[in-house]
């Protein structure tokens, strides 16, 4: 791999606030994904929110960014990564002010669907500046600071957000990001070299599909609102029937449009010839919907029955994360010993064990006996799964599709929560103000705690039969 010119090196004043900027940048998208779900109980009190509004308040965001995250990363290689970095920075900035402002639902849930498309175009370049601005020796390391220093924002979010909701409002969750918006702005017009793919823009809109991150986000929107409005008026009413029919027919009509497009498309759909990548995505969704799931109903259940505060709630599941940042390189030298086969499947079944020990908890509990016992199982579980599935992934398709598959992947993880969120309150019978009433939470979070272990076992079992060490050399697409 040759260097690009003007490659920055790490210890650069140019390469250290790059990294400063991707880092600060990363920081934001996730402290934001880790609190809202803390935030829940507290807004939905104040702004009289039912459990479908919550819902669109997770899903809103979810859905944009899982729907353009793709086209996201494809911008900022045709029109400029740094351009395109920066623009999803200002959207995302002026959003979260919007989402800080909110006077009801409705405009809290529309300012979630604008943070999340700022979210799609941020997300992908945060990573892809470094990739395309330092120089190869130096590229590997920073990108591994950027990852670790990451995962320090990711551990620290929730006691940050916890503290920020008890002690000023919830608000504040989305206000902070104000001041890291105008840091990463002054640091990428200071530091970040402008780059682009040559070829794309030559092409004249190679892999720039908006008709396909369109009809995406149809599919996903039709279906994600006919399973969050089903409770309130019913499976078998014209809104839900339609919304159901139109997310179908949105999801028929992308298959289609992609597979016309080739190579050309969003996602080039020949990626799924490899068994591997379908199976492992496949996983990726059902296992990000047990932990989606699990995130919103575990933060609601341990304010409005166990009667903890924010700051306590969101400290909970922080050994969880430290678990992930210690322990994702052992599991990923481990799959590469080994096969990702044995980690994939073992590690569902850790996480699912976790989550049965989780729905015990209720007022009264310790959290050293009744709840750490169960979130450093369900972490360990997790820790086994994502480096493996990650490697895998990447290496189930030829080298040129790393950048899509790795997206495609990625989105598929957006995927897997914005359906468990928008399907367990449906399944566990929870709807309107169920979830400021204790008897009715509490029976719906045990539901969902064992639909989620459900959904982890049946990763287990997807793993065992389907995965295998993937090829040294995958086969084109």
């Amino acid at each position: 791999m040759t260097a690009p010119p003007h490659a920055l090196r790490l210890r650069s004043s140019a390469g250290r606030g790059t990294l400063l900027a991707a880092i600060l940048a990363s920081g934001m998208v996730f402290l934001d994904s880790t609190v809202v779900n803390v935030a829940l109980p507290r807004l939905g009190a104040e702004l009289e929110a039912t459990v479908a509004g919550l819902q669109w308040t997770v899903n809103g965001y979810l859905l944009t960014l899982a729907a353009f995250v793709l086209l996201g990363g494809a911008l900022g290689d045709r029109f400029g990564r740094r351009r395109v970095f920066l623009l999803g920075v200002v959207v995302f900035a002026v959003t979260s002010v919007l989402c800080g402002l909110a006077q009801d639902t409705g405009w809290l849930v529309a300012a979630r669907f604008l943070q999340g498309a700022g979210g799609a175009l941020l997300t992908p370049g945060s990573l892809s500046v470094l990739q395309s601005s330092f120089h190869p020796d130096d590229r590997g390391r920073a990108i591994g600071a950027w990852s670790g220093l990451a995962g320090v924002t990711t551990a620290l979010g929730p006691f940050i957000g916890g503290w920020l909701i008890d002690a000023l409002s919830w608000r504040w969750i989305f206000f902070i990001n104000l001041p890291l918006a105008v840091a990463v702005i002054l640091a990428a017009l200071r530091w970040v070299p402008e780059s682009r793919d040559e070829d794309a823009s030559r092409s004249g809109g190679k892999r720039f599909d908006v008709t396909g991150a369109l009809l995406g986000a149809l599919g996903l929107a039709g279906v994600t609102y006919a399973l969050i409005d089903a409770p309130a008026r019913g499976p078998r009413s014209l809104p839900v029937l339609l919304a159901a029919l139109v997310g179908v027919l949105g999801a028929v009509a992308f298959v289609l449009v992609e597979r016309r497009r080739g190579e050309a498309a969003m996602l080039p759909t020949g990626l799924f010839t490899s068994r591997l990548f379908s199976a492992l995505n496949l996983f990726t969704v059902v296992v990000y919907a047990a932990l989606g799931g699990f995130t919103f109903f575990f933060a609601v259940y341990l304010q409005n029955v166990v009667g903890w505060s924010a700051v306590r709630t969101g400290l909970a599941t922080v050994p969880m994360t430290l678990l992930l940042l210690v322990g994702s390189a052992r599991a990923g030298a481990l799959s590469a010993r080994i096969g990702p086969r044995l980690p994939l499947t073992v590690g569902p079944v850790i996480a699912a064990a976790g989550l049965l020990l989780l729905r015990r908890v209720g007022p009264g509990s310790s959290y050293w006996v009744d709840v750490l016992p169960g979130v450093l199982l369900f972490g360990l579980g997790l820790t086994l799964v994502v480096a493996p599935l990650t490697a895998s992934v990447l290496a189930a398709v030829a080298d040129r599709f790393a950048g899509v598959a790795s997206g495609f992947n990625n989105a598929a993880s957006r995927v897997g929560g914005l359906l468990a969120v928008a399907a367990l309150p449906l399944l566990v019978g929870l709807s309107g103000g169920g979830y400021e009433q204790r008897a009715e939470l509490t029976h719906a979070y045990r539901g969902a705690l064992a639909w989620c272990a459900g959904l982890l076992l049946a990763g287990a079992v997807t793993a065992g039969l389907l995965v295998h060490r993937p090829p040294r050399q995958a086969p084109p697409a």
